[in-house]
């Protein structure tokens, strides 16, 4: 099982990340990519850019490195409403869009709240996916939100970072089960590999074997190749790009 597209990837802008974008571009043209989802940190994350800058991603180029570019964003899901910290101006510029808790912004609560938030946020439209779920400080319902997710189609990240057991501490368990919701629910997965430095974009080799041994169906991994991401953005209602009409 290879994977085309890396769906969250951060550059130095996020404030605790280390490589520009061209670096992580050329690290994805190694790595195999063809399709490259820069998702930088919304900005009620510390550190993270002002809502300017993903206002202007329109101003990177399509390719880059021979790897087709995604402007994104990894937005932070605020409270049980499930609203989200993606500026109205910023919307247009942005191809798609990452849903997740992190603490310094949503103070971890109880399992029904946390249910709550993810399922008002699949349910407010503005997500294309929910990024690393398998934190164990955020429990919620699997099988309630793997049936709210596809239902509205929103993927389910696996979260390639999470599995090294580094960060997001006791997850790893927790993203099979995930991982089996989804398969049961018949949603969509995808993959990203959370990097923080260039030389982990691509590298999926946790995430390939999670989802080797839960046999999740290929057509349902929205990354398994550029043509099924570029069908899942048009799923979701986005426009298809011009410059990627040939992928």
């Amino acid at each position: 099982m290879k994977f085309e597209v890396d769906t969250h990837t951060h550059t130095y802008a996020s404030g605790h990340a280390y490589s520009t974008i061209i670096e992580n571009a050329k690290a994805a043209q190694q790595s195999g990519l063809k399709i490259l989802c820069t998702t930088d940190h919304a900005e009620s994350m510390p550190g993270a850019p002002h809502f300017w800058f993903f206002s202007n991603q329109r101003v990177i180029p399509r390719f880059l490195s021979g790897v087709a570019i995604i402007r994104g964003i990894e937005a932070n899901i605020l409270n049980t409403q499930g609203e989200i910290d993606v500026n109205p101006t910023s919307f247009k510029s942005l191809d798609w869009i990452i849903g997740s808790f992190h603490e310094p912004v949503f103070r971890p609560m109880d399992r029904d709240a946390h249910t709550e938030a993810l399922m008002n946020t699949i349910k407010g439209g503005n997500v294309d996916a929910l990024g690393h779920l398998g934190n164990p400080n955020f429990d919620f319902n699997f099988d309630v939100i793997a049936q709210c997710a596809a239902e509205y189609n929103v993927a389910i990240e696996i979260n390639n970072s999470t599995l090294k057991g580094h960060s997001r501490a006791g997850s790893v368990d927790r993203c099979y089960d995930i991982a089996k919701a989804v398969k049961r629910a018949g949603g969509f997965i995808t993959t990203g590999t959370d990097s923080h430095f260039c030389d982990t974009v691509g590298e999926f080799t946790l995430t390939q074997k999670l989802l080797s041994e839960v046999e999740m169906p290929t057509e349902k991994i929205i990354t398994c190749s550029a043509k099924q991401f570029l069908s899942f953005l048009e799923l979701r209602g986005r426009e298809p790009i011009a410059e990627f009409s040939q992928m």
